[in-house]
């Protein structure tokens, strides 16, 4: 099992090496993780360009809290956004309509 930097890491080749998939969104996304394996973590998107910071680089658009053995079955399909979010696993603060886009960002193939 990746550790979340890893996964992270690998976000971050993925979404780099196929740029379309963020859809042209200039966004930053925050994962505060808690747990074992817990972490800070942002997705920087830009129209041209992708960046994973780890800790509070810039003020965040979106803010996902989940644990992260959660954030490790999202992003293997494992578990639904929606549904985590709806049974209180994810806790989101900022541009809920983000929220909504990231599944289509993070699918499963980016890990």
């Amino acid at each position: 099992m990746p550790t979340t930097k890893e996964i992270f890491e690998k976000i971050h080749q993925s979404l780099s090496a196929d740029s379309s998939r963020t859809g042209g969104l200039d966004a930053v996304y925050q994962f505060n993780l808690t747990g074992d394996d817990a972490g800070v973590y942002q997705i920087i998107l830009k129209p041209d360009s992708v960046s994973v910071a780890e800790g509070e680089t810039v003020p965040a658009h979106c803010t996902l809290e989940l644990s992260a053995a959660d954030f490790k079955d999202m992003v293997k399909g494992k578990l639904n956004g929606t549904i985590a979010f709806m049974s209180g696993k994810l806790r989101v603060q900022g541009d809920l309509g983000l929220a909504m886009r990231l599944q289509s960002v993070l699918s499963a193939d980016s890990v």
